[in-house]
């Protein structure tokens, strides 16, 4: 029995980023693109990119905490709304907020296939409390 595209989705934001190195074969289908709209301007990811991608989280911080506010599904496509927590390696004891991001997937065959995401820093006078409380999810 597969996956709604929404299960598919959710179960990706939930799994563990930093620790499952199987990510990639698990929930991305071999023709993945990303398309990556962020204050660098645009980044289109494959797979390959995906995995090196993964691989420098997996380097850089010591923990990663998502918060996620919106995951709405039409059919094989969902928009999920989020914001990333991290904890470095050189200072592990406190987290950080690092990014919000919008994001819509077309899911085919079971897996994360089209992919369109746009990012912004966290900044000081982001306010979390407000704009963070659960929608819909």
């Amino acid at each position: 029995m597969s996956k709604s595209a929404k299960e598919v989705v959710r179960d990706f934001y939930r799994s563990d980023l930093l620790k499952d190195k199987t990510i990639l074969e698990k929930y991305f289908h071999p023709e993945a693109i990303l398309i990556w709209n962020s204050d660098d301007g645009l980044t289109i990811m494959h797979n390959e990119d995906l995995m090196a991608f993964f691989l420098e989280i997996r380097r850089t911080y010591f923990d990663l905490r998502l918060e996620v506010s919106h995951l709405l599904a039409d059919e094989n496509h969902v928009t999920i709304r989020y914001k990333y927590y991290v904890k470095t390696i050189e200072n592990p004891e406190e987290e950080l907020g690092i990014a919000h991001f919008i994001g819509i997937w077309e899911v085919k065959d079971d897996k994360l296939y089209r992919g369109y995401q746009i990012s912004q820093p966290v900044t000081e006078n982001d306010d979390t409390s407000e704009s963070y409380s659960k929608v819909k999810v």
